[in-house]
């Protein structure tokens, strides 16, 4: 079991703002371009975060339509039914990627973002999945691969060792490589995997890089023999490499788009 972020009321806001920044805002277009929702559809969001796509999807299906979504963590609850009180059409509720809390085959569609990397038993959530999708209904899932994150530090040994303890946040932290397969002994058929870098060449403090780079800085502080000096010195670095004009990030993340055989 991974040594998960605490997502507490100033942790979902941290990641509301990152999710703010123009990188993600151009992801969850992208994601909702490849749901294709139409009016009245029923669509689940595992894993519902602070609620901006679930926003957005439910002003697509309309006030006949069904937006539902879970989450383990109450803060991120909180955060999206505030944002989403006044559209009838949500139903927000806690619950786990393993054992949804909806009927079989209650959804048209069902999307997740940077959520099964968290989960053990990916079988068992890919069932769940399936389950709860109507025949020919699709899902969307995005994931990332952080072992493609690039980066211009300078201590490569420190940097290194950095991410070797943030990925013990992850139960999975290179899920899109074995994706595919697991989707598809649930009974769903893989159509198209995309890929979406998050691309900073340059530092912009509205960003998700600068983002991320702040979340990882505050988890890997203390831990696993990262002291709170080095991860400073790590944080440092990069940010001292902005000055210098040598900033440079890249990560990428993986789109699948399924449909219920």
């Amino acid at each position: 079991m991974s040594d998960m972020i605490d997502f507490n009321s100033d942790t979902a806001k941290a990641l509301e703002r990152v999710y703010l920044t123009p990188d993600v805002v151009g992801q969850r277009a992208r994601v909702l371009a490849e749901l294709s929702l139409k009016h009245g559809d029923a669509v689940l969001d595992v894993g519902v975060g602070p609620g901006l796509l679930a926003y957005d999807m439910a002003l697509t299906v309309g006030d006949t339509g069904k937006v539902a979504g879970i989450d383990v963590a109450d803060a991120m609850l909180a955060m999206t039914g505030e944002r989403c009180k006044d559209l009838p059409q949500c139903d927000f509720r806690k619950g786990d990627a393993c054992a949804l809390p909806f009927d079989e085959g209650a959804f048209d569609a069902l999307v997740s973002t940077q959520v099964y990397e968290y989960v053990p038993d990916m079988d068992k959530a890919a069932a769940e999945i399936a389950r709860v999708l109507k025949p020919g209904g699709r899902a969307v899932i995005l994931d990332t691969a952080w072992d493609s994150l690039v980066l211009n530090a300078r201590d490569r040994g420190l940097s290194r060792r950095v991410l070797e303890v943030w990925d013990e946040h992850l139960v999975h932290p290179n899920l899109p490589a074995k994706l595919s397969p697991v989707l598809e002994r649930a009974g769903l058929q893989v159509l198209r995997i995309e890929m979406i870098p998050m691309f900073s060449p340059h530092y912009q403090t509205h960003s998700y890089a600068a983002g991320m780079l702040r979340m990882i800085t505050n988890f890997v502080s203390g831990r696993s023999g990262v002291s709170e000096n080095e991860a400073k010195a790590w944080y440092d670095d990069l940010m001292a490499g902005a000055d210098r004009g040598d900033f440079f990030f890249c990560l990428n993340r993986y789109m699948f788009l399924a449909v219920k055989k």
